[in-house]
């Protein structure tokens, strides 16, 4: 009886996995303040605050990150318990921290917030950019120019009308050929977004693997079913 009882609770304390976590700890990692490009951390009046709610808990974004570069200016809001300070070390370098990294929240957002201002360092100075490949008999993209003088993307995807979308401003889209449109801006979230916008009209089908491609995407082609 007593073995059959030890037996048990070596099962119950037994784990799917031998290795510990490994945690990427992005966030205590110094941001590099490239030639040309320079930040500020400003407060925003109460009334213009935004705030979210996680784990029961408000936060108010009561300042912002002003990152400045040749190519434009970024604006990252952030949260009262995260903090942007130039490095001991090198003042050409920049360390984000919270104020307790041992809460979930806190810890969860530190990451994303340090990589926020990592895009905005690159944006300003090098710029992002997402490459579209029109796969299909037919498919490809022509720049145009509308009646009010705006950049127009003219899809030709099959359809017996032809999709119109005008580029937002802030970003530049140019055609190395009908097959291909590569979109530019400083700002990732603008970029990625755009181009998420223009696969949403032929997403890549997994048949005859036809659509627009982002970037490095592929996908799985299927067997189709023979009844």
């Amino acid at each position: 009886m007593l073995a059959g009882i030890g037996r048990f609770q070596r099962f119950q304390i037994r784990q799917f996995s031998s290795s510990g976590k490994c945690l990427s700890n992005i966030g205590r990692k110094p941001l590099k303040i490239i030639d040309g490009v320079k930040y500020s951390v400003e407060s925003i009046p109460v009334e213009f605050c935004k705030s979210f709610t996680k784990r029961n808990t408000n936060y108010i974004l009561d300042r912002q990150v002003v990152v400045k570069g040749p190519l434009g200016t970024i604006k990252t809001e952030i949260p009262q318990f995260f903090q942007v300070e130039p490095s001991q070390d090198d003042p050409s370098y920049l360390h984000v921290s919270v104020h307790d990294p041992d809460n979930k929240t806190q810890r969860s957002l530190w990451g994303t917030l340090r990589s926020a201002i990592q895009n905005a360092i690159t944006g300003t100075s090098e710029g992002h950019m997402a490459i579209l490949k029109f796969v299909g008999t037919g498919y490809r993209a022509i720049l145009e120019k509308n009646d009010k003088g705006e950049d127009v993307i003219a899809l030709k995807l099959g359809f017996p009308y032809t999709p119109k979308l005008v580029v937002p401003k802030g970003l530049k889209v140019s055609s190395p050929n009908p097959a291909r449109l590569i979109v530019e801006g400083c700002d990732k979230q603008q970029v990625k977004l755009f181009a998420a916008v223009i696969r949403e009209h032929k997403k890549p089908e997994p048949y005859k693997g036809k659509g627009i491609f982002v970037d490095g995407e592929t996908i799985v082609l299927k067997e189709k079913k023979i009844k």
